[in-house]
Order: C-alpha cells, then structure tokens, then sequence
C-alpha cells in the first residue's frame, strides 16, 4: 500500500506543478501590462479628434453653413461619440503581482487531498492489498493452504464487503474439506453480487456433496432457481448427472452430462464427464465412441456387459496419477444375503471424514471378487480428490436397494488409513484388501458414507 500511495503522489506532482506555474509568471506578466497601459496613447487620440471635428463645426456655424439647432445637434453627437470611445477604454488599475497569491496552495492542497480520498472510496485499494496477501503466502516457504485460509480470514475482516475477498475464500475452504465455511463465504458473495446463477451453481454443488451426494430440499430449490435463469448452466447439470447415476438412472446421466459438456469451458472438467458417460454407457449395455461391432455385441449380454465395464475401468484405473488399488471380496458367510444384481460401492474418503467421498467406483455383486484402481477419476467433482491427501480410508458397502445414501441391511466392509500410492497398478504393489463382512443395522451407523 505504501508503494500505492507514492506512485499517487508522483502522478500528483505535474498537476501541482502546473497550478504552482501561474504564479512564477504573474511578475513578469503584470510588468508587461503596466508597460502596454502606460504607452496607451489611445485616450489622447480620441480627443485630439475630438477638438479637430468641434473646431471644424464652430468654423462652418461662422461661415453660415449651419444654423444653432444644427450646431448644438452635430455638436451633441459628436460628444456621445468621444464619451463612448473613452469609457470602452477605461482600465481598472492594476492588483499587485502577489495578490491571491494564497489561493494557490490551498487549490494545490484540495485537489491532493480530493485525489486520495477519491481513490479510498472509489478505486482498487482493498483488492490491490488482496493480490499483496496472495502473492506472500504464495512466496512464502510454508505457504500452505491453511495459512492462506487464516490470512484471507483476517482480509475478510478487514474488507467485509469485497467480493472478491469471499470469492478468493470459498473455493479454498471446499477444497480443504470445510464445506460449513464454504457455504457461508458463498452465501456472503451472493449476498454482495446478487443471485447470478454461476454463483448459486456452486452454492448447490457444495450444499450436495456435503449432504453425502443428495439433493436435499435446499439442494433442490437452488438446482429450480439456477435453471430457470439459465437452463444450461453447466455445474447444475454435471451435478444432476452425478445424482441420477448414483441412483442407476444411467441414461439420465448422459443426457445430463452430455448438455453440461457442452457448456463447459474447462477441457479437464469436460474430458472427466466424457469418461462419465462412457461408464454409463457401459452400465446399459451401449457401446463406447470408439468401440467395435464386436465390442458391441459382447456388451449385449448381461453378465458380460458387466465384467467388460469392470476391465474397462480397471484398464482406465490403471493410468499415471494418485490412486489406490482395492481387491475386493464378499465375506462367505454374507454371501447368501444378498443377490448378484446388488450394487457395490466402493469408496475412498479423508482419514478424518471431513470431505465429501474423494473417489467411488460402482459394480455388482456378481463381479466380486474384483480388483479396481481409485484415482482422480472416480472422483466425479474437482472439489474432492484422492490427490488431495496422502493418506485416504476405504469403504466398500453392498446396497440391494442400489441406492447411494447407506441403509439398514446394507453389507459394508473397511480399511483404514490407506497411503494414496503416485504409480499405476503394477508399481504400487499388492492391492489392499477389502473384505465386506458386517451387517448395517441403523442408516444412521454409516451416514458419512
């Protein structure tokens, strides 16, 4: 700021330099007209021309040329005339060169003055003190996430109604598993910007995830406010697809995710719905951009579709990046409690089960046992990543109802504290065992997952 405030002043100093010229010039300007005044001989002009036309008419009233009445006519006239000439001449005397003198430094000191408190209430100052705490966290050796957190906190104090202060701030606590203060930042930039439907796009977006992937009534009367305001609004329908996957309603979601490609601007986020739709796709049985005739046929069949949906995301599981390699497998003595159409969810999540899930990946009873590779991938929101932590929890649940939401009767199974491996299947050792051997007795046992 103090940088801000100097160049203020250097960009000042020609202003005042050119109020402050007039009075270097006002001696030799005053001199100058006192000079052109004083060899003003244009008073004694007119009067010599004056007496020279008075002379002339006495001359012609002598000579008979003229009587009185045409005398004193002429004579008056000629008197208007010199009276008119002199008075459009009269000059005020001249005020001494120092005179109002004072005025210009106090012009000089308004004009300073009316500049800085200008640009305290109309210019960038808050925003420009925003970047310098940016760019020092940034710079800084232990510039972690946290310590930009704390200092865009005290920047929210100091600046409660700057936008792009909250605007700075809501991403950073989504993406750090603080979904209570994400909410209340965004809700505070609504406040400020008013209810633009990119803005409540993720409002509803965080509101869902941390409702466990559910589009609770808050969720809901968001995803109808932001549509109607814009019914391609890209976020609302990549979040819409996610939901209706969840719940099996594959065609939904590819119809949901292949709109919200179109309107989106980011390839990496685009790209991650493609891969999307494809596994949908796989889930019905539809052949892949890409896929052969053969391929197709092969998919036509139930129990064949699905184990090629499980090779086609091992394979695709098996690329550079974060992850974990999960074997899973259903313990024997629940294997009769459920049916080989069930839905198994795989799932990773933070150790301290603060985020939303950080990867899922969905198959059927009768794949198992089977192994598969949770990475950035599966994560199906940029705004929780199995890259994000190092280490990440497991938690594989077998739900008959296929519902994404845990409920009672549900079969689950745990690994806790994983470490989140950076090479592919093959590098990363043997996969971590997962073994599904509990019953769920109350929803409310496994509602975080």
């Amino acid at each position: 700021m103090t940088l801000l405030w100097l160049a203020l002043a250097v960009l000042l100093l020609p202003a005042l330099w050119l109020l402050a010229l007039p009075l270097r010039r006002a001696s030799a300007l005053a001199k100058a007209q006192r000079s052109y005044e004083d060899a003003d001989r244009s008073a004694e002009q007119n009067l010599a021309i004056y007496r020279r036309r008075r002379a002339s008419l006495e001359a012609a009233r002598e000579r008979g040329e003229i009587d009185d009445a045409r005398f004193d006519e002429d004579h008056l006239e000629l008197e208007r005339s010199l009276l008119e000439d002199t008075a459009t001449r009269a000059t005020r005397p001249l005020k001494p060169a120092g005179a109002g003198r004072l005025m210009v430094p106090i012009t000089m000191v308004a004009v300073a003055v009316a500049a800085f408190v200008w640009y305290s209430q109309q210019g960038a100052s808050g925003d420009l003190a925003l970047y310098a705490v940016q760019q020092e966290v940034r710079q800084a050796h232990d510039g972690s996430p946290a310590m930009m957190i704390n200092r865009l906190e005290e920047e929210a104090t100091r600046q409660p109604d700057n936008p792009n202060v909250w605007a700075s701030l809501f991403p950073l606590y989504r993406d750090n598993g603080q979904p209570t203060q994400a909410v209340a930042a965004l809700e505070r930039l609504i406040a400020l910007e008013g209810r633009q439907p990119s803005l409540l796009a993720q409002l509803a977006q965080i509101q869902f995830f941390a409702a466990n992937r559910t589009l609770t009534s808050d969720v809901k009367a968001l995803v109808d406010e932001t549509l109607d305001k814009d019914p391609r609004e890209p976020t609302i329908l990549g979040m819409l697809g996610i939901e209706a996957f969840d719940h099996g309603r594959y065609e939904e979601a590819i119809d949901y995710w292949r709109r919200a490609v179109a309107g989106f601007n980011n390839p990496a986020a685009a790209e991650s719905l493609r891969q999307g739709i494809a596994v949908a796709q796989s889930r019905l049985g539809q052949a892949a951009p890409g896929q052969t005739e053969r391929d197709q046929t092969a998919s036509g069949q139930a129990s064949a579709s699905q184990n090629t949906a499980t090779q086609n995301a091992a394979s695709q599981a098996a690329a550079n990046g974060p992850g974990i390699s999960v074997r899973v497998r259903l313990d024997e003595r629940l294997a009769e409690r459920v049916g080989a159409g069930a839905s198994v969810f795989v799932v990773a999540r933070d150790v301290a089960g603060k985020r939303p899930p950080l990867a899922i990946v969905r198959a059927r009873v009768g794949d198992l046992p089977l192994t598969v590779r949770l990475d950035d991938g599966d994560a199906m929101s940029p705004m929780a990543k199995l890259s994000q932590v190092a280490e990440a929890r497991l938690v594989v649940r077998v739900s008959p109802s296929g519902q994404a939401r845990p409920q009672p009767g549900d079969l689950v199974g745990e690994h806790a504290a994983v470490p989140v491996s950076a090479a592919g299947v093959e590098e990363a050792g043997d996969p971590v065992e997962v073994i599904i051997d509990r019953v769920v007795a109350t929803s409310s046992s496994e509602a975080d997952d």
